[in-house]
């Protein structure tokens, strides 16, 4: 008999380790679903060094989307950037035929920005973390409308 795998503590996966986790995931879940479609959605803004200043990254896969990485360079806030870059990204998944955008924002990010281009809450977490709260939001598109 073969042994059982161990467990061992590590809380310091590398971004390959990870990776290897999401896509042994995105096998089974393809599998069970019969939707094989699942491709990285992500927009980034570069100084003039080449440097990564702002970024939305996710994914679409079988008709949804996730936002996963929102970010934008604190000297860089309240420029729009933000905004921008969150348009790029539906925009994108529109054209991938998305019928839905999640995405979860601590209420000290920016809920109000998803909000502001049609995002709905659809959950909150209160407590996550303590003395905060985490939004669930989702955007929605019409069948017909791309």
């Amino acid at each position: 008999m073969d042994a059982l795998p161990r467990i061992e503590p590590r809380h310091d996966l590398s971004p390959l380790e990870l990776d290897a986790v999401e896509d042994g995931l995105y096998r089974y879940n393809k599998e069970a679903t019969g939707r094989h479609d699942g491709m990285g959605l992500a927009f980034v803004m570069r100084d003039e060094n080449g440097e990564i200043v702002a970024a939305a990254a996710g994914y679409s896969w079988a008709g949804i989307s996730e936002l996963k990485q929102m970010w934008v360079h604190e000297n860089l806030r309240g420029r729009g950037y933000g905004r921008a870059l969150l348009t790029a990204f539906i925009g994108e998944a529109r054209k991938r035929g998305v019928r839905r955008i999640w995405v979860a924002s601590f209420d000290f990010q920016a809920p109000k920005m998803y909000e502001k281009v049609g995002f709905e809450r659809v959950a909150e977490f209160k407590g996550w973390p303590e003395g905060h709260t985490n939004v669930i939001l989702c955007k929605e598109f019409d069948e017909g409308a791309r």
